[in-house]
């Protein structure tokens, strides 16, 4: 057990899927997995393990923000001798052909912060998604005639709707990266995973976009990702 963590040595599957909120964590316990149990609820960060398909897996919440996400995701994998986390998130758009509840594989992380510098001592700001991971997540698609869009994950350290000017941020972003969503934790799941030699990918569903004048509601988001969902889950398998 960690101070983060009560599940005992076992209690956490290989194979972790990581939403942000808590409330997600516990629905999709009780809407995916069969014979699940609650094994930590430390800070209400809910983790439950359980079987979908026959396959034992962890659903954890992460929290929100990459200090959070740094936290659970270092100790599963080193703590726990978690496998690979797939994380199923919300995200902002930024392409105009995005709807509300479009899904996104991230093929890399990038950010301009310092979580690698503080955790590793690496100035490092652009990071990938596991390879042998994200092919099962876009073969599993694909089998499953399910649309994603794949690209760059702007990872911030703040809400990207309450920057004072966001264009600002994108002209800082060198030169080549174009990031096609926005998030808080990718960077650092992917940067956590590639130092303990672990895996990770990244699944979000567009919440919000500067080209939709709706955002989703917190209802919606709670609830209204099942596809994304089904696809990490089918992913697994």
């Amino acid at each position: 057990m960690t101070p983060h963590n009560s599940a005992k040595k076992g209690e956490i599957a290989k194979t972790v899927i990581m939403p942000g909120d808590p409330l997600r964590a516990k629905y999709i316990a009780e809407k995916f997995l069969d014979d699940y149990k609650l094994v930590n609820s430390v800070r209400n960060i809910y983790a439950y393990t359980g079987f979908y398909k026959g396959k034992e897996v962890t659903v954890m919440a992460s929290g929100m923000g990459m200090p959070s996400i740094g936290i659970y995701c270092y100790e599963l994998y080193d703590v726990y001798g978690v496998e690979q986390i797939i994380r199923v998130g919300s995200c902002g758009g930024y392409l105009e052909e995005m709807d509300l509840f479009d899904i996104i594989l991230s093929d890399e992380a990038y950010c301009e912060g310092n979580f690698a510098l503080t955790l590793n001592n690496e100035d490092c700001h652009l990071i990938e998604a596991d390879k042998e991971l994200n092919d099962k997540i876009r073969q599993t698609a694909t089998k499953n005639n399910v649309k994603i869009y794949e690209g760059t994950t702007a990872c911030l350290d703040c809400f990207d709707l309450y920057m004072t000017d966001v264009n600002e941020f994108f002209n800082r972003i060198p030169e080549g990266i174009k990031p096609i969503s926005a998030e808080m934790e990718a960077f650092a799941l992917f940067y956590v995973a590639k130092v303990l030699n672990k895996k990770a990918a990244c699944l979000m569903s567009v919440v919000d976009s500067k080209y939709i004048d709706r955002v989703a509601t917190a209802e919606e988001r709670e609830t209204g990702l099942d596809r994304m969902i089904t696809l990490a889950l089918d992913s697994i398998l």
